[in-house]
């Protein structure tokens, strides 16, 4: 049977089909979708999302050790958090198969930078293997499985945005004849105290040997023989890139396994070629360590190392040519940013902030980091997960040790509080500050589409479960003064800064108001009422003052013909910012 599948989904199939039963991540584009699909194989896996990277990672060590196959997926930055395990587990090993999948995303499409991740397999000394397209990547998933356990460690396994949500034809199989290997306990292995580690560096070192010996002779590396006048060494999606430029006039040496890289393969391929090119997105990976071999080829001297890789740049770099592309009249293009979505609960949150004099915000990873641009201009910062709170923490130090009268506000989503805000707001009372931490609520993990998290009372795969109490928490971290508001309530939120701000001790303010295209449980419905209809301008009325377009809500449009706004009925839901902000209350509820 054969099914069109993105590599996302191709993954989880294939963590089906090789036997894994366990499965843990937490949420970040490009990799979002992998757990997601596999959390529909409910008989065969657990699959979890896990508070943040690092707890996702070490229970598919401990799942491994147990006897299981696993797999942990994240984002590239994730892989961050996640390193301190990582690297450990490269010393100890496996029982049952290991693969951690990052999903690197080149051309920043959705990322706060644009790292390479393939430096972890060689920084941490793991075996990589790479997918080209969404049957390897299902292909890839039981040959890492079989990879991990033979060679005794864990695998990374790189995805990009592009293999990530692409689709193409894959093959199905059936899912292998489910084993777990027995526990047997064993300090000398699993026990990293400085006298074991050291020796298991030793074998650490001697796998690597062996793994480049496999690498040479694997079918996950192999050459396609063309025209012998260029030859192309290249992994990952940049393989098919080069395909479509180049077609039958070179030739290539396709790499699924890429570290170690096969450099035997490499220079018997590099010595029948008249002129080598290693084809690869971000940096220099494979060609720093080619050249190291001493086999000269073309890499990044040509091809750019910032950017998503395309084939039109390849075909730029590498060959002069300008390939045609559709034109448009750019005069008439509409530059489309991002936006809050028309009834966000954040948009009230961050107008009312935006007011307030002689205040630094220090922003987040998630929907909110939108509170930065026009019109609201509601931050100064964003850095990683969960550093709001730490950076607030720092910069309010410094502004108290040189007598600036300046205070800082650190703004942070409820995933990303339980990602790794918990310790930095722990950081802030334990050292004194009076820094403002607003958590805002929208009851799911918003920004990387809707999925459930410890503060929502769901699990992955559906089952109810227990919530963290928001304001219990920080109140048991050392908070002696919090308050829970609605966002959308305009007063609420003007009083409420006014109350921290006259504090001098740390304060949190839980904002708390679900996501507009989040799926009310019943949960919600009991709790969050008064939430239907839209407004309407009664145009009469209407000065034409544009404050109601300030808060920056796309349902609102300003009709420069009759100086007048208007409301998108198909946008509105109703949330009455725009109403409260009208200083004629030209703006009404209806429908309700």
């Amino acid at each position: 049977m054969r099914k069109l599948l993105t590599g996302n989904e191709a993954v989880a199939q294939g963590a089906y089909e090789a036997g894994i039963t366990y499965a843990a991540a937490y949420p970040g584009t490009p990799s979002t979708e992998i757990l997601e699909n596999i959390a529909e194989f409910k008989k065969e896996i657990v699959a979890e999302w896990a508070p943040n990277e690092k707890v996702a990672l070490e229970c598919a060590i401990g799942a491994s050790i147990a006897g299981a196959r696993t797999l942990a997926a994240m984002k590239m930055v994730g892989v961050n958090v996640a390193a301190d395990p990582l690297f450990s587990a490269a010393y100890a090993g496996v029982n049952g198969g290991v693969m951690l999948v990052t999903a690197d995303d080149p051309g920043l499409h959705s990322s706060q930078n644009e790292q390479d991740n393939r430096y972890y397999a060689k920084f941490s000394k793991l075996a990589m293997l790479e997918p080209s397209d969404s049957q390897e990547a299902k292909d890839m998933v039981r040959a890492a499985m079989e990879i991990s356990e033979r060679f005794d460690t864990p695998v990374l396994f790189r995805m990009t945005t592009r293999v990530c949500h692409s689709k193409s034809l894959v093959t199905l199989g059936a899912r292998t004849q489910e084993f777990k290997k027995p526990y047997v306990k064993n300090l000398q292995k699993y026990d990293l105290v400085p006298n074991v580690a050291r020796k298991l560096h030793v074998e650490l070192e001697e796998r690597l040997k062996r793994l480049a010996e496999f690498a040479n002779t694997t079918d996950l590396n192999y050459i396609e023989w063309h025209d012998k006048k260029i030859g192309i060494i290249a992994a990952s999606v940049a393989y098919q890139y080069a395909k479509e430029v180049f077609g039958t006039k070179a030739s290539y040496l396709k790499l699924g396994f890429t570290y170690p890289l096969p450099l035997e393969k490499i220079k018997a391929f590099a010595q029948q070629v008249d002129t080598l090119y290693v084809i690869e997105e971000l940096e220099p990976f494979m060609e720093e360590q080619i050249k190291a071999a001493g086999i000269a080829c073309i890499g990044k001297d040509k091809i750019p190392n910032i950017g998503e890789l395309t084939p039109d740049i390849i075909a730029r770099s590498l060959l002069g040519e300008e390939r045609p592309l559709i034109d448009y009249d750019r005069n008439i293009a509409v530059n489309r940013p991002p936006t809050l979505c028309a009834g966000c609960p954040h948009r009230g949150f961050f107008y009312e902030l935006a007011k307030l004099k002689n205040v630094v915000i220090t922003g987040d990873i998630g929907c909110y980091s939108l509170g930065g641009a026009e019109p609201l201009n509601a931050k100064d910062t964003t850095i990683c997960m969960g550093a709001s709170i730490s950076m607030g923490h720092g910069a309010q130090k410094v502004f108290a040790k040189f007598g600036e009268p300046k205070r800082t506000i650190a703004t942070i989503g409820d995933s990303t509080f339980l990602h790794t805000g918990i310790n930095s707001l722990m950081h802030v009372v334990y050292n004194r500050s009076n820094t403002i931490t607003c958590i805002l609520d929208n009851r799911i993990t918003g920004m990387t589409g809707h999925q459930e998290n410890p503060g929502t009372g769901f699990t992955l795969q559906g089952m109810p479960t227990k919530t963290v109490d928001l304001p219990a928490l920080v109140k048991a971290l050392g908070i002696d003064h919090v308050r829970t508001v609605n966002p959308l309530n305009l007063p609420e939120m003007r009083a409420t800064f006014a109350w921290a701000l006259e504090l001098d001790e740390p304060s949190v303010i839980i904002t708390r108001w679900p996501c507009v295209l989040k799926k009310h449980s019943e949960q919600d419905k009991q709790e969050f009422t008064g939430y239907q209809g839209a407004c309407r301008v009664e145009e009469n009325s209407c000065i034409g003052c544009q404050a109601c377009i300030r808060t920056g809500c796309p349902a609102l449009r300003y009709a420069k013909e009759g100086k007048k706004t208007r409301i998108d009925e198909n946008q509105c839901v109703g949330c009455e910012v725009c109403l409260q902000v009208c200083p004629v209350k030209a703006i009404v509820k209806v429908g309700e």
